[in-house]
């Protein structure tokens, strides 16, 4: 069965990620909390990072282990209609 740790972490992550954003943009932080913030976005954005690398090299592999499958480049406006 497949780890849902991952997903949780990226989700929590992004989310964290997201309020630190709204706070800094509020520019009401200190110099020093800014910095720290910053910090911190950093380590997260690399956490997504890591997180979106690894599911898509998971992809990767199930797609190459599939007969019929094969990747192809994600275009999002290829769903408009």
């Amino acid at each position: 069965m497949p780890k849902k740790t991952n997903s949780i972490n990226f989700e929590k992550s992004l989310i964290e990620l997201e309020k630190l954003i709204e706070t800094m943009e509020e520019g009401d932080l200190s110099l020093e909390d800014s910095l720290k913030y910053f910090e911190r976005g950093i380590l997260l954005t690399q956490t997504c990072q890591q997180a979106l690398t690894e599911a898509e090299q998971k992809v990767s592999v199930l797609v190459k282990k599939s007969e019929n499958a094969k990747l192809e480049p994600f275009n999002p406006n290829d769903n408009e209609e």
